[in-house]
């Protein structure tokens, strides 16, 4: 997978700075004021940056943002790199300082003078993040990552609290690099493989194969899958860091490609249906996180993992299938296949977990992009407990998330005629009728929260913590709700 760049704390060691090659990074106040390591730079370089923070091309940056000051004199790295931050930076301002840095790294080594500087830790996570590059697939030679060497004044601290973020780091890359694959690679088959194998990290890792889910009566994801070559999957994935109480569930939507099967979609932009898999990319890197970290608390992570194809085999339009629940559904278009997976993981997520609570994510409608764009994902819940909890985690992490309305009176518009529900409800209101066929397999004593993030999963352009691609959302805020709420 690819693997966050590897980060250092050292001692404050202003002697080194002059003989030091690639970038220095300085942080200046708001107010132009130079700490200890600016002054040092500032000295040695000859004023220069002394005079830059007085211009008017400093006053206009805004907080977090980046100057590069090109071959300073009296110094041997290539670049001063000058980032304007306050003192006590709040996280998203910390975080959008390193992702600057990230991106005016270019390969080079990088020495960061970030003294006493607050949230040093936070800085080098944003960093991180942004320096994330999906090339498994370019035959270029590869790029060469310089070395990043934070100088703080308490390395140790800085360090330890640094680690669970570095967890948090490689849990949003195995995601990226998840929702970023090819169909061709990432089939229902590798998925699983990648999932098993991290088992070395301490989840336990159990895959259903088809004749399971047949005797489990997973009819609904079933007839998902079945016009695909590939076979259907459910995955498993255990993390047992508390005590002996019931674990929270996290179930995830695996579409490893979405050509709509019967109902097929137009040519047009299919290719980016190797990212409907999203939901179950995000279940499974909050997974590893848990495991890097050694979270104390009882998860599982259950993922459903099919293709959607026409073929002989597809199911049809117009076809009515029993869900494990026992609920029959008419399944009027087959591109509303992700409700479907979902219903029966769901269900079996209760029925053998007894979870304390659950949260689902899938890239589900495109009319939650309508409704909210690339902003934010949209949230459904049956617990204002549960809701607030995790829209409060998500906005501690800069992930956006709306909340969304649920009623029965849209239940009305997903009645059938001949079964006991239809996979669809028209045109109007589709991302709320997708979650109220969700609640449908929701026990009425069961916290639930569904989470729509096919805007969110995957992006045209570069966020502010992601290139453009897939971006890992949810796996921050996540890993903050469980260890905010569910953490002994």
């Amino acid at each position: 997978m690819t693997t966050p760049a590897e980060i250092q704390f050292k001692e404050v060691d202003l002697d080194a700075v002059a003989t030091a090659t690639g970038k220095i990074v300085v942080f200046v106040d708001v107010d132009g004021k130079m700490d200890a390591g600016a002054r040092k730079v500032n000295t040695l370089g000859r004023k220069a940056l002394g005079r830059f923070t007085q211009s008017d091309a400093f006053e206009k940056m805004a907080v977090g943002d980046l100057t590069n000051l090109a071959y300073p004199a009296g110094l041997e790295a290539d670049a001063v790199c000058v980032i304007k931050l306050g003192r006590r930076p709040s996280s998203q301002e910390a975080r959008k300082a390193g992702a600057q840095l990230a991106k005016a790294q270019s390969g080079k080594d990088v020495l960061v003078l970030a003294g006493s500087i607050a949230r040093a830790d936070e800085i080098a996570l944003g960093l991180a993040l942004r320096g994330y590059d999906f090339d498994a697939h370019k035959s270029a030679e590869k790029k060469l990552k310089g070395a990043v060497t934070f100088m703080v004044a308490k390395p140790e601290d800085v360090a330890k609290s640094a680690a669970p973020m570095a967890a948090i780091a490689e849990g949003v890359f195995f995601t990226r690099d998840l929702t970023n694959e090819p169909a061709n690679v990432l089939t229902t088959d590798d998925f699983a493989a990648r999932l098993a194998a991290m088992q070395e990290l301490g989840l336990d890792v159990e895959i259903l194969e088809e004749p399971d889910l047949h005797k489990l009566g997973m009819r609904t994801l079933l007839s998902v899958g079945q016009g695909s070559d590939s076979p259907s999957k459910v995955v498993v994935m255990s993390w047992n860091g508390g005590g002996k109480e019931a674990p929270f569930a996290l179930v995830g939507k695996g579409v490893v490609f979405d050509t709509g099967g019967i109902s097929l979609k137009p040519a047009g932009g299919m290719e980016d249906m190797t990212m409907d898999m999203g939901g179950a990319g995000v279940v499974a890197g909050v997974m590893r996180t848990l495991a890097l970290r050694k979270a104390k608390a009882n998860v599982v992570g259950i993922v459903g993992l099919v293709e959607n194809m026409p073929s002989g085999n597809a199911t049809r339009p117009g076809d009515v299938v029993k869900s494990m629940k026992g609920e029959t559904v008419e399944i009027i278009n087959t591109d509303a296949e992700g409700r479907l997976v979902l219903a029966d993981v769901l269900w079996y997520a209760q029925e053998r977990f007894k979870p304390v609570g659950m949260i689902n994510l899938a890239t589900l409608t495109g009319a939650i992009l309508v409704a909210l764009g690339h902003e934010n994902a949209g949230l459904f819940s049956n617990s204002d407990e549960l809701s607030d909890a995790f829209l409060k985690a998500a906005a501690a992490e800069g992930e956006g998330a709306w909340r969304m309305p649920l009623s029965p009176a849209y239940d009305e518009l997903i009645k059938s005629q001949i079964a006991d529900i239809k996979n669809v409800g028209g045109r109007f209101a589709g991302s709320i009728t997708a979650a109220q066929f969700l609640q449908r397999f929701v026990k009425d004593d069961v916290p639930w929260a569904h989470l729509d993030i096919a805007g969110t999963a995957s992006v045209k352009k570069e966020t502010a913590l992601a290139p453009a691609g897939a971006t890992g959302w949810g796996v921050m805020a996540l890993n903050r709700l469980i260890a905010d709420k569910y953490e002994t």
